[in-house]
């Protein structure tokens, strides 16, 4: 991974934005769509820096003179000068989803953004939204954070009561809360591998590594495999394995 994804709150924020035409405008709708306040003077308190110069050396100049400042810089079209790259945008507000390809193609990014727009519900939002407002609820049915999260991607998984992929009535969220016997998933789960190619995991296999507490895996495991578990699950080596220390959802992978 050679940049790192991150969402910026740029509202009432300036921008520096220098340049005029077609790419400036675009990315002076972009910016503004997110609240930023845009100016051309290069001397503003900003947080954030576009140079849409169409002059090769004007615009190298410019990125120079920012970039002094101690400014990250976006440099349209010119992938190499940039500091970041402003992805394609699928936006079901809160839920904001960004594909980038680190200013290797735009438009393999924008065709992916709208293959996204056609499986993505339009009340994806909305379903994010109420479960912010009902987190008190769901603390009080699941109060310790393993068994909450567990039931939460339980009724998030594919063909659950929360399924992101389905475009859910605004009553989904009581309804799941009615019968919160639609959650927790736990115990031990064995994955056989038969390539390190993590392209190849089955859909059920992906989902126990999204999902899984603790995971041991044998020391062939690909990386590349592994990356795919969530963030903060505990990972050791299958030698380890204790079958009488198991707790949660736990993951055993081995190669086939």
């Amino acid at each position: 991974m050679d940049q790192l994804p991150i969402f910026v709150t740029l509202r009432g924020r300036k921008v520096i934005l220098l340049g005029s035409g077609e790419m400036a405008d675009a990315k002076r709708r972009l910016y503004e769509r997110a609240g930023a306040e845009i100016t051309d003077d290069e001397q503003a308190d900003a947080a954030l820096a576009v140079v849409a110069l169409e002059e090769d050396d004007a615009a190298a100049a410019a990125v120079e003179r920012l970039k002094a400042r101690g400014l990250l810089v976006n440099a349209v079209d010119r992938s190499t000068m940039c500091d970041y790259t402003t992805p394609a945008i699928v936006d079901r507000e809160p839920v904001l989803i960004a594909i980038g390809t680190g200013g290797a193609s735009a438009g393999l990014a924008k065709a992916v953004r709208q293959r996204l727009e056609q499986l993505l519900p339009a009340r994806l939002g909305q379903l994010a939204t109420g479960l912010f407002t009902a987190r008190k609820r769901i603390k009080h049915l699941w109060p310790d954070g393993a068994d909450r999260r567990r039931a939460i991607d339980a009724a998030l998984n594919p063909g659950g009561p929360l399924d992101p992929f389905v475009d859910h009535d605004a009553a989904a969220i009581d309804d799941w809360l009615e019968d919160p016997a639609t959650g927790n998933r736990t115990g031990l789960f064995e994955m056989k591998l038969h390539s390190a190619d993590p392209d190849e995991l089955t859909i059920k296999q992906a989902r126990l590594l999204g999902q899984a507490d603790i995971i041991y895996a044998d020391s062939s495991i690909a990386e590349a495999i592994l990356v795919r578990a969530r963030a903060d699950a505990e990972r050791f080596d299958l030698a380890k394995f204790d079958p009488a220390q198991i707790t949660g959802l736990t993951l055993v992978i081995r190669r086939n």
